[in-house]
């Protein structure tokens, strides 16, 4: 594969990396309970069309400046897929969306979204499944996933220690969260790395170790994980394991039964606790797109639709920030807390 430079090598949009920076560390504070706000992470299952998704970012960037108080709104911009099965591995892999794959015009064309996106000054959240694309997009991703197939894997777990932005490990697919709080704890610790380098080069060397890693809760076979007492029992483990007592609910999966009409009754659910002073939820992830549903890949695609999961509306998706906004501001009064930040991300 041929180098890809990065973006202050190709001279190109040179306040992104500051603005980038800014947002990692927002939501690190965000993670850490420093700030008050809510994560919310909000965008489709996987993102398919560049244009489609720009036109979702600039919608979701006025929801941002509305609840900037209350919420850090940060678009999930997925261009891969982690598959148990054959199926469409995303954007990154296969840009033609018709099995033809080509990981250099991928790779391009993804950069070119991601600049797109983060020049609306939105934070943008990845899943990373192949750590050997990471080096070429990860400079502009503000929060990472490291997904339920592969949280148990150590290449992904040396991956996480190594990455300059926060990352969510989400529990199994079973509904184990043991493996997920390990995985906490193995990204917390400098790890040995072999990696690219920004000339595509090889190298040895050892992380930093991820300061900012958390449980994400998504719910497994077992059913969901977003009760109180799946919470509070989450949070004890965590403590138990002297990790951050602190974690990422995933409103989609097995927490809505894989029905992407059920994510209200898991924001409600979730809204209740944190009105009531849960200082433990530090976000939620809503799978959301444009337009309602999914649609099977093959011509002629909608516009607005995934062609993964299906999602909730923009509209609705609007309500939904709007009752998280709310529950913010019911959770300061009852912990009788002042908001703990000081300047919004968004703009």
């Amino acid at each position: 594969m041929r180098n890809v430079p990065t973006l202050s090598e190709a001279g190109q949009h040179p306040d992104l990396i500051e603005r980038v920076t800014s947002h990692r560390r927002a939501i690190g504070d965000i993670v850490q309970g420093r700030d008050d706000r809510l994560l919310a992470i909000v965008g489709p299952c996987s993102a398919h069309d560049p244009q489609g998704m720009h036109e979702y970012a600039a919608r979701l960037r006025l929801l941002a400046a509305e609840h900037s108080d209350e919420l850090l709104i940060v678009v999930r911009v997925y261009v891969e897929k982690p598959r148990t099965r054959h199926g469409w591995p995303g954007l990154l892999l296969d840009p033609q969306l018709d099995g033809t794959g080509s990981a250099v015009e991928g790779i391009e064309l993804a950069r070119r979204m991601f600049a797109a996106i983060a020049a609306l000054d939105l934070p943008i959240a990845n899943e990373f499944v192949d750590p050997y694309l990471a080096p070429y997009v990860s400079e502009l991703v503000s929060w990472a996933a490291i997904g339920a197939r592969t949280v148990e894997s150590p290449v992904h777990r040396r991956l996480a220690s190594d990455l300059p932005m926060p990352v969510g490990m989400k529990n199994r697919a079973d509904g184990a969260i043991g493996p997920a709080i390990d995985a906490v704890a193995v990204a917390g610790r400098s790890q040995p790395m072999l990696n690219l380098d920004a000339k595509g080069e090889l190298r040895s060397y050892h992380s930093a170790g991820n300061p900012n890693a958390h449980l994400v809760l998504r719910g497994g076979d077992d059913g969901p994980n977003y009760s109180t007492a799946h919470i509070e029992r989450s949070l004890l483990e965590l403590s138990s394991s002297q990790q951050n007592p602190r974690l990422v609910i995933d409103c989609s999966h097995g927490n809505s039964g894989k029905d992407h009409r059920r994510q209200g009754a898991v924001v409600e659910a979730v809204c209740e606790q944190v009105g009531e002073g849960q200082n433990g939820i530090a976000g939620v992830m809503l799978e959301s797109y444009l337009r309602p549903g999914r649609q099977a890949l093959g011509e002629p695609l909608e516009y607005g639709v995934s062609v993964t999961d299906a999602c909730i509306d923009i509209d609705e998706t609007s309500h939904r920030l709007a009752q998280l906004a709310k529950a913010v501001i019911a959770r300061r009064y009852a912990t009788e807390a002042r908001p703990r930040h000081i300047t919004s991300v968004s703009s």
